[in-house]
């Protein structure tokens, strides 16, 4: 079976962890701020907070922002279930924007109705979480230009689009976001095996993240609140999390990090690849705007209704193929949880749309038998 995506690792990967492994940390060491430091210089950030997960990362990074129970938070339909719960796991409640079908990301259009709307209706969220879907950024500018009014905090889930760029700078550097959230799962373009990171330009954001993802507790003698601390002593200043990252899993990050680029090109020449073998064939691929080079963390194709192929029917017949293939994403909104909060099927038409015909196929920097699946889909259609 070739999986639709997986880890590529290689004997230095394995090595970094063997070492780590023989030092003496594994836990709270010293690989954990050397992942940080290196994160932040790739993205050109000032700052980032190494968490156990991406999700452990939104969730913090909401908290950090003020998200309440007396808030609402507001995200996409077309994304992992993670980002929306993050929200819900403040006590806000929560509402969605729909898509841009050409991109998968949030439609600008839509956000500004929306924006408009919510503040005649006095509804406006506390913070906004936008989803670089594939690998594709937003467009953050427009999203920016759209929040300031309102004084609305922007989180960027850049899960999927870490080593991607918008307007020639990286995913993550928060030029027009209060922090960007990466995911290093082992789909993802490099892996810590789990594991999250926020970046940031916010020096009290990330502060509140470092507390937040350590049981909200401090042995900074500065910020502590008794002067003249034994070297024992700590405090716990608010109700924090068990978030942290270990050294194993930054040592491995730290080693992936070092291929990031030649991860991304390998991804980029198969999509292109792909590009071309598929342009006579009833579907639809994603658009990557002028101003953004993807990560092209996955490869959605979408069946059109004329084709004499289902999206199901192409699932399955790729599946029995020996070829592993993803839908990326079944709506937020249609989640039984989502659903007792009030939410219906037809709530987000351009996202359901998006949901019945797209399909997610082999990409990954070890593929080594994309003509197989290209050849495999050519015959289907």
């Amino acid at each position: 079976m070739i999986p639709y995506g997986t880890q590529s690792l290689d004997s230095d990967d394995i090595q970094a962890v063997v070492d780590t492994l023989q030092s003496s940390y594994l836990t709270q060491g010293p690989q954990v701020a050397n992942f940080e430091l290196a994160i932040a210089d790739y993205v050109q950030a000032q700052y980032a907070v190494a968490t156990s997960s991406a999700t452990a990362a939104l969730h913090i990074a909401c908290l950090a922002l003020g998200l309440t129970k007396h808030d609402i938070g507001w995200t996409v339909p077309l994304t992992f279930t993670a980002s929306a719960n993050a929200i819900r796991y403040c006590g806000a409640a929560i509402d969605f924007v729909d898509i841009d079908a050409s991109t998968g990301c949030i439609s600008v259009d839509a956000l500004s109705k929306k924006l408009q709307q919510a503040a005649i209706n006095n509804n406006l969220p506390k913070l906004l979480i936008v989803v670089h879907y594939s690998g594709i950024s937003c467009d953050m500018a427009a999203i920016s230009k759209l929040c300031q009014p309102y004084n609305i905090h922007i989180i960027e889930d850049a899960s999927h689009a870490i080593g991607g760029k918008y307007q020639k700078k990286p995913v993550g550097c928060c030029d027009f976001s209060d922090c960007t959230i990466f995911s290093f799962h082992p789909v993802k373009i490099i892996t810590s095996g789990e594991g999250g990171m926020i970046t940031s330009n916010n020096q009290d954001l990330t502060e509140q993240c470092r507390l937040l993802r350590s049981h909200g507790i401090t042995k900074n003698p500065h910020t502590m609140s008794k002067e003249h601390a034994e070297p024992w002593y700590y405090e716990q200043q608010q109700l924090g999390f068990n978030y942290r990252m270990s050294d194993i899993h930054a040592a491995l990050g730290l080693s992936q990090l070092k291929k990031i680029n030649h991860f991304v090109n390998m991804r980029t020449q198969q999509a292109q690849t792909y590009i071309a073998a598929f342009a006579h064939l009833p579907i639809t691929l994603l658009q990557i705007p002028s101003n953004t080079a993807s990560s092209w963390h996955l490869f959605v194709i979408r069946v059109k209704s004329e084709a004499k192929i289902t999206r199901k029917q192409l699932y399955h017949a790729l599946i029995n193929a020996g070829i592993g293939c993803q839908v990326h994403y079944i709506p937020v909104h249609s989640q039984p949880y989502y659903q007792a909060l009030g939410f219906a099927w037809g709530d987000f038409p351009v996202t359901e749309q998006f949901y019945d015909n797209c399909l997610s196929i082999p990409i990954f920097p070890d593929l080594k038998a994309q003509q197989r699946v290209i050849s495999q889909i050519c015959a289907l259609f």
